[in-house]
């Protein structure tokens, strides 16, 4: 993603400063954020879990799903827990290169851990070959396709995915093995699958609406708005097309310089209510359907 630079540290000073404005009339309550990065990491970030869960809570929110790029966080998830009651911490893994690619026992590893915080199982995301080949990376990619089909050790990850009915996120896949990937796993019996951020990995309108047809999740990051990939505008005409029900609202915020979680959802919620979204479908994407995913009563 790209990074912000000094308009784009000038616009988070501006955001937060206006969202604690608009938070008088915003409430977070009942919201979860389904793509929060926080410490610790090795990539900088601005709040570490225990601090982005004692924020996420003062805020009402009801819950968050930590996701890291190299590691589980499962067990980070119980722990915050245990630290800050009264609110849902889950957590997930990524299948990059830093757990051993497409590795199943990753996955059973999540659902073992104690405390069964463990709900999401990203494919690759920075290891994902579409991902690297866009940001010109030569090293070793991740495959999610051999000739032309999902990958062989991918049916064994989508068996425990529905065995333990976990949620089945695409990583920084492309458009094109999105579609080839979910009629796998529905196949072997996944239920939930959300595509993650959708929009960024820039479907065309036929295969947006593929995947809706398939029944997963879209999932929009505040994040792409922050740092100018999409508009609000961008964001509303998607939805509008396809309909808020095929959509999640997330930040996908934690890295340094810019807004804290709860700040770019309210920004989120706002700017979308500024386009014409309205305050049903809002609730719908931030709060309904996240509950959903994570086998919550909506």
């Amino acid at each position: 993603m790209k990074k912000w630079l000094a308009g784009g540290l000038a616009a988070s000073v501006l955001l937060v400063v206006s969202s604690l404005a608009e938070s008088q009339t915003t409430s977070l309550a009942g919201v979860i954020d389904f793509h929060v990065h926080s410490g610790p990491d090795s990539r900088p970030r601005s709040v570490s879990d225990l601090e982005v869960a004692r924020i996420a809570k003062r805020a009402g929110m009801r819950g968050l799903v930590f996701k890291n790029h190299f590691t589980m966080t499962a067990d980070r998830a119980w722990l915050a827990m245990q630290e800050v009651d009264g609110i849902e911490i889950f957590g997930g893994v990524a299948l990059n290169h830093a757990v051993g690619g497409l590795n199943a026992e990753a996955v059973r590893q999540l659902v073992a851990f104690s405390g069964g915080r463990g709900k999401v199982v990203w494919l690759p995301t920075f290891d994902a070959e579409f991902w690297m080949t866009r940001a010109g990376d030569p090293g070793e990619f991740v495959p999610v396709m051999r000739d032309g089909r999902p990958d062989p050790a991918l049916g064994e990850i989508f068996d425990l995915i529905a065995e333990y009915d976990l949620v089945l996120a695409m990583g920084h896949s492309s458009p094109e093995e999105v579609l080839a990937l979910i009629p796998e796993a529905r196949r072997r019996g996944v239920r939930q699958i959300l595509v993650t951020h959708g929009l960024g990995q820039q479907p065309t309108t036929e295969q947006l609406s593929a995947m809706v047809e398939l029944d997963a999740i879209i999932e929009l990051v505040w994040l792409a708005v922050g740092n100018g990939e999409f508009t609000m505008a961008d964001y509303a005409a998607a939805i509008r097309e396809v309909g808020a029900r095929n959509f999640l609202m997330s930040s996908d915020l934690g890295q340094e310089m810019n807004p804290l979680h709860t700040d770019g959802l309210v920004a989120f919620m706002n700017g979308l209510r500024a386009e014409g979204i309205s305050d049903a479908d809002i609730d719908l994407m931030i709060r309904q359907n996240p509950a959903r995913l994570l086998g919550l009563d909506p």
